[in-house]
C-alpha cells in the first residue's frame, strides 16, 4: 500500500489482493486516474473509485465498467476534466446540453462529437466554444 501511495504506477505490478483493495486503488487513481486500468474489475464498477479516477483524468472513463458510460455523474466529471471524453461517452450524452456544455468549455473541439444539431446552434454552447477559442488566441 505504501508503494502505491508513493507511486501510483506500482499498482500495475501489485499483487491481486492490492488491486482489489479499495483504499489502495483510491490512493492510486487520485494520483493518476489511468491507474484504474490495473484495478480489479470489482473496483472498476465502484462509483467512488471511478469518480475519483475520472476527476483526476477524464480519459479513465475508458477503463471503468461500461455502465459508467451511461452514468451522468461519471460522464460529467470526465468531460469536465477532459472534453475529448465526449467521444466515447454514451450516445445520449452527445445530445445532453449539460454534458456537452462541460465538454466544450473544457475542450472546444469536443463540439465535433455532438449528435444533436440543435446544440450546434445553442447560444450557450456557441458562447463556450467562442470563449475557449478567444482564450486560445489570447484575446
Amino acid at each position: 500500500m505504501a508503494a502505491v501511495k508513493q507511486n501510483c504506477s506500482a499498482l500495475a505490478y501489485a499483487d491481486a489482493s492490492l488491486k482489489s483493495d479499495k483504499d489502495a486503488v483510491l490512493a492510486a487513481v487520485t494520483q493518476d486516474g489511468s491507474a484504474l486500468y490495473y484495478a480489479d474489475a470489482s473496483l472498476k464498477s465502484d462509483k467512488d473509485v471511478v469518480l475519483a479516477a475520472v476527476k483526476q483524468d477524464g480519459s479513465a472513463l475508458a477503463y471503468a465498467d461500461a455502465s459508467f458510460k451511461s452514468d451522468k455523474d461519471a460522464v460529467l466529471a470526465a468531460v469536465t476534466q477532459n472534453g475529448w471524453v465526449l467521444d466515447y461517452a454514451g450516445a445520449s450524452f452527445k445530445s445532453d446540453k449539460d454534458v456537452v456544455l462541460a465538454a466544450v468549455t473544457q475542450k472546444r473541439d469536443a463540439v465535433r462529437y455532438l449528435t444533436d444539431a440543435r446544440l450546434r446552434t445553442d447560444p450557450h454552447i456557441l458562447a463556450a466554444v467562442t470563449s475557449a477559442a478567444s482564450e486560445i488566441n489570447g484575446h
